[in-house]
């Protein structure tokens, strides 16, 4: 194992929590001093919290601190009532619940709900003030952002201290170095002080270590809020996989995130716990409290628990050919989306039996500009090289935000049934795809475009792009929802 060398600082951004340790050092499996016997918890459970709560003591100047040490030890003695000299604060006050094993939980409040205290005392990172908590399983949990990683380490030197607290030997951590530094891909900076490190590096290096630690719980804080499009493409592929045998724990402020991501959340407020259910009712529920928080008195927000009558629909059928004309839009969006090819770094894989040469997006009457502004008709061409036979071809795409979240798509397999297309070695085909193009909020996309050969229900994806093509929408106007549409028509009318 390598010399780190100087005063280890490890901080709460990677922990393990070894239950024999802590149980041979007089800790519970909480991490807090045996109060009692914990209630039992069944197998199929990777976390049970009973009765939570965390006191903080706030002094109002530091020599209160010092009198609360000293002076109710005296008055004890003396047989006198002491006095306190510190102000209890409850971060937590009472909390209980339960995390099954294989799910996905969303922690969701506002800033000083209790979100981070939580992770720490699960973590082992606090001690609770009062309460259980009782873990199946190896947790392995990002945090905090730079906590824990030592600035004057290397990044090679903070992985081996990294899966050294999260219960790896030196042999197992040797074995999965070489993953860890493709997961990170910060290339020969694995090598330099990570003090030297952005933001997005210190999350790169964190997340590929906690990725390859085996954990059966993983937490994460916030994570993806740091990094680019294409890393964050990446954690998202990480977690959706790991969901698939771990448990996991993920506190977000992005509520689209946590419904896509997560089936129950749980809704903290002043340290307590506000609701838990269903991922998409509790977030309503959130983002409606917080609205009303926004709003203050003066108006009422009442939640409406049946369906609104739908009439008035206007049916007209609207024009949307686009043959080639200005299209005059309700709204003026003023966007600007930039497009980048990135075939050449957009990983997936193949089969060998065809690969995708080109993928190009662009404006169906005019190739002049590269600038897209949204609302305009486009056609994608995804161009196929065949190796080797392939009866029924289809090509096929989608657009994600940064999170991955598929915001639209489409494929060929009814031109393929349309048309039966037998495609031997060296064939070149083209899948093409005009399509008016949303109004997307400002971020960063990505379009992931496949080749496959089958059907609907047997189907073999042959070449597989997850970052075909990046894409940057700026705009100074507001989006609402996920993917916006071009209006024809907005008023606001007296009726009365």
């Amino acid at each position: 194992m390598p010399y780190f060398g100087g005063k280890l600082r490890i901080g709460p951004f990677i922990q393990l929590i070894s239950e024999q340790r802590l149980s041979s050092r007089g800790w519970d499996s909480a991490g807090s001093r045996k109060r009692g016997r914990a209630l039992p918890m069944s197998s199929d459970v990777a976390i049970k919290v009973q009765n939570l709560s965390k006191c903080y003591q706030i002094y109002k100047n530091p020599k209160d601190r010092l009198k609360q040490f000293v002076l109710p030890r005296i008055k004890s003695i003396l047989g006198l009532a002491p006095n306190q000299y510190f102000r209890a604060f409850w971060a937590l006050n009472d909390v209980s619940f339960e995390i099954k094993r294989g799910d996905t939980v969303a922690i969701i409040g506002r800033n000083g709900s209790g979100k981070s205290t939580l992770l720490q005392l699960i973590c082992g990172t606090l001690y609770p003030t009062l309460g259980t908590i009782q873990k199946n399983g190896r947790i392995a949990a990002l945090l905090e952002l730079g906590a824990g990683f030592n600035p004057e380490f290397t990044g090679r030197e903070n992985v081996y201290m990294s899966g050294t607290l999260l219960g790896l030997t030196e042999r197992d951590i040797d074995t999965r170095f070489s993953e860890i530094e493709a997961f990170a891909d910060i290339g020969d900076l694995i090598n330099q002080p990570v003090k030297t490190y952005s933001s997005g590096m210190y999350v790169r290096l964190a997340f590929a270590v906690i990725a390859h630690v085996d954990a059966d719980i993983l937490v994460i804080d916030e994570a993806l809020a740091v990094g680019d499009a294409v890393f964050s493409q990446k954690c998202l592929r990480f977690l959706r996989n790991f969901q698939k045998c771990g448990t996991l724990i993920f506190v977000s402020h992005d509520m689209s995130s946590v419904v896509n991501l997560c089936q129950r959340a749980i809704w903290l407020n002043g340290g307590e716990i506000q609701e838990i259910g269903s991922a998409k009712e509790t977030v309503e529920h959130y983002l409606q409290f917080t609205l009303q928080e926004i709003y203050g008195p003066t108006t009422k927000l009442k939640s409406i628990t049946t369906d609104p009558e739908l009439d008035g629909v206007d049916k007209q059928k609207l024009d949307m050919s686009g043959q080639g004309e200005t299209h005059n839009l309700a709204i003026n969006y003023a966007s600007e989306i930039y497009i980048k090819n990135n075939l050449t770094h957009a990983r997936g894989w193949k089969t060998g039996a065809g690969e995708i040469t080109l993928v190009v997006l662009k404006h169906l009457y005019s190739s002049d500009t590269p600038i897209l502004r949204g609302g305009e008709l486009l056609k994608l061409t995804i161009t196929a090289a065949i190796h080797e036979h392939i009866a029924q071809p289809v090509i096929g795409f989608l657009v994600r935000d940064r999170l991955g979240q598929d915001l639209f798509g489409e494929n060929t397999l009814a031109a393929t049934q349309a048309t039966v297309l037998s495609c031997s070695r060296d064939h070149i085909i083209e899948g093409k795809f005009i399509f008016r193009l949303p109004m997307l909020p400002n971020g960063t996309y990505s379009l992931m475009a496949s080749l496959a050969g089958g059907d609907l229900h047997e189907n073999v994806q042959h070449h597989w792009l997850h970052d075909a093509l990046l894409f940057d929408v700026q705009s100074s106007k507001v989006r609402w929802g996920l993917v916006g549409l071009s209006f024809e028509k907005v008023s606001l009318d007296f009726v009365q």
